[in-house]
């Protein structure tokens, strides 16, 4: 076996890239994965997709997202289950209003004009369940949701179909590397020769890029999220819904509540994706506190789940080639928002791959911005 395009990770961002490469006639590609396709981070996703960012390159990625999701069915032959029911931040002070409306002007700028700053009646009218004092917020009635496996089976399968290969249940143990390139990679011991290595092994891929010599500042962050048992107390409809205070957000899906709150990972093991029955009794309470009719919903101890982010220093992702080998490219660290931005970041991987312009400027997604000092502070919003 050869590849001229070795892909290592097989979730939906590895995916996407293979798909668009197969799009751009480059077909002689293999994804390995060291388990099945999307068992890493995709298939814990919640599923939410949104343009409201906090720097111009995220709603810019976002708005090419959206774009291919709303095609992607005819492009793709899947439906990917984008739902506008909108994204909803709840601020409660005047400061986190102003953040909000900061970032909402230049939301607008890059095209977001359906962005729009809401005051407490509007907000009780857009989500009549939440309670408590706002001094404003801010809705986008097109951000929503999206089914993450669908995107991957769709990228994954089409790719195939067009003459990519997969194998799974294989790690890659190591690279060859000859005057600075990778000419093979090592794989349940075997060397398979290589063109070009494309690594989205999401928290992963520090220790894959490592096996080669390139240092991606990507690292873990544990995400845990509460699952209700089927309840009918919020609408299908309701937006995602965020308060800005301390990232404690809700949506609704398949019948249940899913409740997410932000913490620090475990620092005994960054990988740990347990759930931690004290943080689920304090989400319960939050949400009983916040949306009233929650007392009436109980969690699913058991369904509830954690998953892994894979987030870099500036919270943006990792895109292009690494810079200390020629021809290791990185596609990784996505900070949360993989899913959500994969359509994008597969159009644009590829395009680079391909050796073509890329359709937006990713000059700042350089994997080698943190080594020469030219990474942007991160002003993520969540």
């Amino acid at each position: 076996m050869t590849a001229d395009v070795a892909i290592v990770g097989a979730g939906v961002l590895g995916a996407s890239i293979a798909w668009h490469l197969t799009a751009l006639g480059i077909r002689d590609i293999v994804l390995f994965d060291r388990g099945e396709p999307g068992q890493g981070s995709t298939a814990r996703a919640t599923g939410g997709f949104r343009a409201q960012f906090g720097t111009a390159l995220e709603v810019r990625l976002a708005l090419l997202a959206r774009e291919k999701l709303r095609r992607f069915r005819e492009e793709v032959g899947v439906d990917a289950g984008y739902e506008p029911h909108g994204y909803l931040w709840l601020a409660r002070t005047a400061a986190e209003l102003e953040t909000l409306r900061q970032a909402n002007g230049m939301q607008r700028e890059c095209g977001l004009a359906e962005a729009r700053i809401l005051d407490s009646a509007e907000i009780a009218r857009v989500n009549p369940a939440v309670r408590g004092e706002f001094a404003g917020g801010a809705y986008c009635p097109t951000d929503g949701f999206i089914r993450a496996l669908r995107i991957l089976d769709g990228y994954l399968s089409g790719a195939r179909k067009r003459g990519a290969r997969l194998r799974t249940g294989v790690a890659v143990e190591g690279f060859r590397l000859e005057r600075g390139k990778v000419t093979a990679l090592r794989v349940a011991g075997e060397e398979i020769p290589c063109g070009t290595v494309v690594i989205a092994s999401g928290a992963w891929s520090a220790a894959v890029a490592g096996m080669a010599g390139v240092l991606a500042p990507v690292s873990p962050l544990r995400r845990q999220v509460a699952l209700t048992e089927p309840t009918s107390v919020l609408p299908a409809s309701m937006p995602l819904t965020i308060f800005v205070e301390d990232g404690f957000h809700l949506r609704v899906r398949d019948g249940r509540v899913l409740l997410l709150l932000p913490t620090p990972g475990n620092s005994g093991d960054a990988f740990d994706t347990s759930v931690e029955p004290r943080w689920l009794d304090d989400i319960a309470r939050i949400a009983r506190e916040r949306v009233p009719v929650l007392a009436e919903a109980t969690i699913d101890r058991q369904g509830s789940w954690a998953g892994l982010y894979e987030m870099t220093p500036d919270h943006l992702p990792l895109l292009g080639f690494s810079g200390e080998v020629e021809n290791l490219f990185l596609a990784c660290g996505c900070s949360g928002h993989g899913v959500m931005f994969s359509p994008a970041l597969g159009q644009l991987g590829a395009e680079l791959l391909a050796g073509r312009t890329p359709s937006l400027d990713v000059e700042a997604l350089r994997p080698d911005r943190f080594r020469k000092g030219k990474a942007a502070p991160g002003a993520a919003l969540l």
